[in-house]
């Protein structure tokens, strides 16, 4: 019911983004253009590093409530 007042989860977004490439570049590889498939996957990996780089908090610090930092 309150959902709007949530502030939104930089990380849910960079997870949808992660998976809409790595689809988009099953997609373009099984069409055979494998120059657009690694362009495509490069940009995946990109994204992921950026994940990666918010769940270990150097994007958030340690503000967020989910990061233990016990890991």
């Amino acid at each position: 019911m309150f959902g709007w007042l949530r502030r939104p989860d930089p990380r849910r977004a960079l997870e949808r983004q992660y998976r809409a490439a790595m689809q988009d570049a099953r997609d373009i590889q099984r069409q055979g253009d494998i120059v657009r498939y690694a362009a495509r996957i490069a940009e995946a990996e990109r994204i992921r590093a950026r994940l990666e780089a918010l769940e270990q908090g150097s994007l958030l610090g340690s503000t967020d409530p989910r990061h233990t930092g016990a890991e």
